[in-house]
């Protein structure tokens, strides 16, 4: 028999339906795969024995005929959704303790169709990274063999400072690894600059970013309330289908939730892209791109062509400035998010000989460096003399942005392809620890897509010359998702599924 944890989550769907395979043995077979590699950290909570009686209920249902869309299929949850009775602490050590009693909308819609929750999933510290390596847990350690080493190196350095491993991306680190090692069958993520996509490119897995309000905010931590989005990251374009589905949908609990029908993404593979236009923006073509990150780009052009589409060059003039923006725009936002962790309520509180002093101690122990430094920069671009200078201006350049890709679609493209980050993975250790830019400008390609609202979705388009994923990223109008997942599904089919790297941390 084919192993469990080998299938693809629609493989597992109808094997479940088919009765070939029951939710329990496949329960069972994530959660051995999940023990057997803590070694990674990709889970900072596991929840076995709810895992195992949520399987059990679902056996019954698919049984008795009332099995729903997700029935039995074993899922990581991002440590930023709140999870009722269960850890959820955007991996930051200013919630210490903080169990919810409440039940986030997307974790809810996806329990309602029968899925099967592992555990929390590591995080950078409230989604603020680009590498996973921000969480107080720890980094999360990508699955992927890092360049000219072996297994033997590899598990040496996982029982060391982990130095010289890769790292997954961020900030949904933990549910790119947990995908890419087979430790769940799919997994929530989050986006607010590309937290999806690029561990998503850096790992050889499919995610998507939906559009602003295609699914709800509510009982999600927040980092940047106008740029957060929830999403799925899983190993196949179908995949990605299937669970944005069961996540999308309108929320009265979220006023940014749009009230739209959610259609059938997993019809929308397959389907012929003869008289799709896509674009293609001269302005991603950036100083320092690496030839391979060109070559992919150019195979991605070619691989449409092939399939029907035609291919146009476009102008997004203001991309330049997106990413100075960005880091304008979400540091104001979350200074103010965060102004609510002060020890009062919930959480870590450190003791002080009054209020204003247990606050101070509270959130300089509780918050991390990467944290500390948002909420400065927030701090400042919001404060009375700089107002208008930084935050004004940046909210007026994201307008700039938006009209950019506007023009875009109103010209007639249908969806932009680009690439998704600006090199394959690096190692733990190896980028921002003296300069933070160094790692925001691994944003520079997804960024934009958050600051207009844009759905995105990253694809595997094959290999570095080191053997390391490298992935393709696809923009797409407001609210259609299902051009991007029928666009994106043709490059899967002609680049080929990436094969996963085999369990080297088991052994």
């Amino acid at each position: 028999m084919t192993e469990p944890t080998s299938l693809t989550l629609a493989q597992a769907r109808d094997a479940l339906r088919n009765k070939t395979l029951s939710a329990t043995e496949l329960t069972k077979a994530y959660v051995s795969a999940m023990e057997k590699g803590r070694a990674l950290n990709a889970y900072v909570t596991e929840t076995p024995e709810k895992a195992l009686a949520m399987a059990k209920e679902s056996d019954a249902r698919l049984a008795n005929g009332t099995a729903g869309p997700l029935e039995g299929l074993p899922l990581g949850i991002k440590d930023l959704y709140a999870t009722k009775g269960i850890h959820t602490q955007a991996c930051s050590h200013i919630l210490d303790g903080f169990k919810p009693n409440y039940e986030s909308t997307v974790t809810s819609q996806l329990w309602r169709d029968g899925a099967v929750m592992l555990g929390k999933l590591n995080m950078d510290e409230f989604a603020m990274g680009s590498s996973n390596e921000s969480s107080f847990y720890g980094p999360v350690v990508s699955p992927w063999l890092p360049p000219k080493r072996d297994a033997e190196w590899a598990r040496t350095a996982l029982a060391g400072d982990k130095k010289g491993l890769l790292v997954p991306g961020g900030s949904s680190g933990g549910s790119a690894s947990a995908v890419s090692a087979r430790m769940c069958i799919g997994a929530t993520a989050s986006d607010t600059g590309g937290s999806i996509r690029q561990p998503a490119a850096f790992t050889g897995t499919v995610g998507i970013k939906p559009t602003y309000g295609r699914c709800s905010r509510w009982g999600m931590v927040a980092f940047a309330s106008s740029l957060d989005q929830a999403g799925p990251i899983a190993r196949t374009v179908r995949d990605c289908a299937i669970m944005l589905r069961s996540m999308a949908g309108h929320d009265p609990k979220d006023t940014t939730s749009v009230d739209a029908p959610v259609p059938d993404y997993e019809a929308a593979l397959g389907r012929s892209l003869k008289g799709k236009t896509i674009g293609i923006p001269r302005e991603y073509r950036i100083e320092g791109m690496s030839p391979e990150i060109e070559k992919l780009w150019d195979n991605g052009v070619e691989w449409l062509r092939d399939a029907g589409a035609k291919i146009v060059d476009i102008s997004l003039p203001h991309t330049k400035t997106a990413l100075p923006a960005y880091y304008i725009v979400a540091p104001a936002e979350a200074s103010s998010n965060l102004a609510r962790y002060d020890g009062v309520r919930y959480g870590l509180r450190m003791p002080g000989k009054d209020i204003a002093e247990m606050y101070e101690k509270t959130r300089r122990a509780g918050f991390g460096a990467e944290v500390r430094r948002r909420i400065m920069i927030g701090t400042y671009v919001l404060s009375a003399g700089y107002y208008d200078a930084y935050y004004v201006r940046a909210q007026k350049i994201r307008t700039l942005i938006k009209r950019d890709f506007e023009q875009a679609y109103a010209s007639g493209v249908d969806a932009i392809l680009t690439p998704a980050t600006p090199s394959a993975a690096f190692g733990i250790g190896e980028k921002g620890s003296a300069d933070p830019v160094e790692m925001y400008l691994n944003d520079v390609f997804t960024v934009t897509v958050n600051m207009a609202g844009l759905p995105g979705i990253a694809v595997p388009g094959g290999r570095s010359a080191e053997g390391l994923p490298l992935g393709l990223q696809l923009i797409g109008r407001p609210f259609d998702e299902e051009t991007l997942f029928s666009v994106a599904h043709a490059i899967e089919q002609a680049a080929g599924q990436v094969d996963l790297p085999q369990a080297w941390w088991n052994v």
